[in-house]
């Protein structure tokens, strides 16, 4: 709802947000007389027009709705929306959407939740409001579709302690569907964490500027942030595609040859001499028998004359025999 009812806003924040690397820009599409009455209470955390009022005067028509529709194909951006009311479901399948997504207060609208599953379009379901019996019911329902749960905390905004990571990994546990995370603190490192989890994905408000009005703009990003967390999302997903095997150290060699240790020699050694703990040390560099194997050294004799402070290789010891 950050374009306030401006198309030419809501196109801007559509080139963006490709701009900035995201997968999908949503929008919110409201028929007031279809969602609420008149007089119903608005959120604490915006007060400053009636609600009824304020989806009217921010409604598209459905030509402006196709306008930014192809507007995101244009951009290779998915167009995703979520309906608030079944009529908003049935302009929606007329103008052409990607995805829905169904916001947290609609968990339990039963109708809503049917219509979105008779059209067989993929849906991220929210669960700020929900507990798990009124959650666990959605997601039967809409389990003939491709399904993304979401953790949600309606908290505007949310502090970092109520993002609740956990439920988001127990919603991947309890229903078997890609998870992700709607998130509603001020910052993006909810979102990195959730993806570093294994999110496959991560919503967030998105604004040209905080100080626009309405009711998400002071707790939106502006674009630099949106370019810097797409940017951070794609590096965690760069790091979970490529596992690291930790017994292969070919990449590391050169490194352990400068910053590891050896065996090393620290005074002169005669050829044919035991070798007892005060004549061997550990020091750089990691080329010669490594520093590890210190008290394996200790007790065998030298096969020549060692110049103090040389790093010992295996040649340089009679490994056959100890003397007794």
């Amino acid at each position: 709802m950050n374009h306030d009812g401006s198309i030419g806003t809501a196109g801007r924040l559509v080139d963006l947000a490709s701009e900035c690397g995201a997968d999908a820009v949503k929008f919110q599409l409201h028929v007031a007389a279809a969602e609420t009455i008149a007089d119903a209470p608005t959120p604490p955390y915006f007060g400053a027009e009636p609600r009824y009022s304020y989806f009217e005067r921010t409604a598209f028509t459905d030509d402006e709705w196709r306008s930014l529709r192809a507007r995101c194909e244009e951009r290779a951006i998915d167009f995703v929306c979520s309906p608030f009311s079944v009529e908003a479901v049935d302009r929606l399948e007329t103008i052409g959407v990607d995805r829905y997504k169904l916001g947290s207060g609609e968990v339990t609208n039963v109708s809503l939740l049917e219509r979105l599953a008779a059209t067989g379009k993929p849906v991220l379901l929210s669960s700020g409001m929900s507990s798990w019996a009124e959650l666990d019911r959605a997601v039967e329902l809409l389990r003939t579709v491709p399904l993304t749960v979401l953790q949600c905390t309606s908290e505007y905004p949310c502090p970092p302690e109520h993002v609740g990571l956990n439920a988001m990994l127990e919603m991947r546990e309890r229903y078997g569907t890609p998870v992700g995370l709607s998130d509603h603190t001020l910052g993006t490192a909810a979102c990195v964490a959730a993806a570093a989890l294994g999110a496959a994905a991560v919503e967030k408000h998105f604004t040209l500027s905080r100080q626009m009005y309405g009711p998400d703009a002071s707790m939106s990003l502006e674009p630099a942030e949106l370019a810097a967390l797409v940017h951070d999302v794609r590096e965690v997903e760069r790091m979970l595609a490529a596992p690291v095997d930790k017994d292969d150290l070919a990449g590391v060699a050169e490194m352990k040859r400068i910053f590891e240790k050896s065996v090393v020699t620290t005074r002169p050694i005669e050829a044919g001499t035991v070798i007892g703990p005060e004549m061997v040390a550990v020091k750089k560099p990691g080329t010669g028998i490594p520093a590890a194997r210190l008290r394996e050294v200790v007790g065998l004799r030298s096969t020549r004359a060692i110049a103090a402070d040389t790093v010992l290789t295996e040649d340089d010891l009679d490994w056959n025999g100890r003397p007794t």
